[in-house]
């Protein structure tokens, strides 16, 4: 299925992983939010668990392993062109997800990948809703 324009909401699945005080942060190097910070993620594919998807994605967007767990949050993402089409229209389900292994490199889709601390968040442009996830996700492992 198409990512602009779809013909029904696309599910996209996106990991929390924590280490050492840092969060995996990539650039996304596509829309929809090319060029802001998300944590790593992408569409799910059709017959793939959630934590399957979160798992492949990460190691995908960033070589990093890890093991998915509980979902922190679910959300809607629908985003209208001018004339008030639905270009975009995603439910995000984010997951906390357990480092493994492995050091972020960008893959091709995405313009960074590095590990962030929670203190250098707030200077990172970031959709409102992933800002407010990551700011309860702090206050839990504080």
């Amino acid at each position: 299925m198409e990512r602009e324009y779809p013909l029904a909401p696309l599910v996209g699945v996106a990991g929390v992983v924590i280490q050492d005080g840092c969060v995996l942060m990539i650039q996304r190097g596509q829309e929809p939010g090319r060029g802001r910070w998300s944590i790593p993620g992408g569409r799910l594919h059709l017959g793939e668990r959630l934590c399957d998807g979160v798992e492949r994605e990460i190691l995908e967007e960033c070589g990093v392993r890890v093991r998915a767990g509980k979902v922190l949050g679910v959300a809607d993402l629908i985003q209208r062109d001018d004339d008030g089409r639905v270009r975009y229209h995603y439910v995000l389900v984010d997951l906390a997800a357990e480092y493994l292994s492995g050091a972020p490199c960008p893959s091709s889709d995405v313009l960074a990948a590095r590990w962030v601390p929670f203190d250098a968040l707030p200077s990172l442009e970031m959709p409102d809703r992933l800002r407010s996830l990551l700011d309860r996700v702090k206050t839990e492992h504080v």
